[in-house]
């Protein structure tokens, strides 16, 4: 009698995925916090 094993989840292949999406997007909105507290640095220290 032969025996079926279960399939494997997509869940579990889908992890490294969803950690290199999760880490992308932090340093994208670290980034994108940078530059916004750059412009207004620069706006600040303008010479008029």
């Amino acid at each position: 009698m032969t025996t079926h094993g279960a399939t494997k989840s997509v869940a579990a292949d889908g992890r490294p995925v969803e950690r290199a999406v999760t880490v992308g997007l932090t340093l994208a909105v670290l980034a994108g916090l940078g530059w916004i507290v750059g412009m207004i640095y620069t706006l600040v220290e303008w010479p008029l």
